[in-house]
């Protein structure tokens, strides 16, 4: 798995896992229960990591969806 972009804002990660579900690349969101122990106050971004053989395709979809400037910079 490959960090695709790591942010606080969840209205991005929700329409990202959107994007990515309609073109089949898995996916998943990892450090979302880090709340809970931070006390809910959105200080510890959430990661989205993708299946390494998606990576360049998932990024190239961002990149068209206008959101490149959102994505990692590392595991390019």
């Amino acid at each position: 798995m490959k960090e695709l972009l790591r942010t606080n804002d969840i209205v991005l990660i929700s329409f990202v896992q959107s994007l990515l579900k309609e073109q089949n690349i898995e996916h998943i969101v990892v450090d979302q229960h880090m709340s809970i122990l931070e006390g809910s106050v959105g200080a510890i971004p959430r990661r989205l990591l993708v299946d390494s053989d998606y990576n360049d395709q998932a990024r190239r979809l961002l990149h068209d969806a206008g959101i490149g400037n959102e994505l990692s910079e590392t595991n390019q």
